[in-house]
């Protein structure tokens, strides 16, 4: 074997390592990104279940305007939030979100007529079906991003990272302790 074969089979080497390296990171990426989509859909079936939410409660406790303003203030900051497709805004505005609905769901305690109608059960059961989803969303994607951010950071695979300028990705965390359990539905 000569010289030049082996500077060239070590060329194609490098060549076929560059290749696999990249096309592993847009794997990871895309991947990352479809984990992504998977959390905006559950959240806005969350989104789209609050308003009649709402409305079930308010027919029961009409008086509780605060309550209802706070919660619609906050689906909508949830939305302008996950627009920006942000994790760590989106995060912040679900804490917000999450918060406003505890209150609600505490306003709804002292109607047991409310607890009683089969509208109200339904949509409960229907936010605590969303929550388990949203969690479990998140959670894939939490593990997607680990991925490519640890292909992003190892050594020598960051070469090929910084090259094609890929950049770490958030995770999608609620920051507030409380917040990090779904929404309790139960009465």
């Amino acid at each position: 074997m000569s010289l030049s074969t082996i500077l060239i089979a070590i060329g194609v080497i490098i060549v076929l390592w560059l290749i696999l390296t990249y096309n592993r990171l847009i794997t990871l990426k895309n991947r990352a990104k479809e984990a992504w989509s998977d959390i905006d859909v559950q959240l806005r079936r969350r989104y789209d279940l609050i308003p009649n939410l709402v409305e079930t409660v308010k027919g029961y406790a009409g008086h509780e305007k605060t309550v209802f303003e706070n919660v619609t203030k906050a689906r909508a900051q949830a939305i302008t939030a996950g627009q920006s497709n942000d994790p760590k805004k989106v995060g912040q505005a679900e804490n917000f979100l999450s918060s406003a609905l505890k209150t609600l769901f505490a306003v709804a305690e002292n109607y047991p007529q409310l607890r009683a109608s089969e509208n109200f059960l339904e949509l409960q059961r229907e936010l605590r079906d969303t929550e388990d989803k949203v969690q479990a969303a998140r959670r894939f994607y939490n593990t997607n991003v680990r991925d490519i951010n640890i292909k992003i950071e190892s050594f020598p695979a960051n070469i090929v990272a910084n090259i094609f300028r890929f950049a770490r990705m958030d995770f999608f965390e609620i920051e507030e302790a409380g917040a990090k359990e779904p929404v309790k539905v139960n009465f």
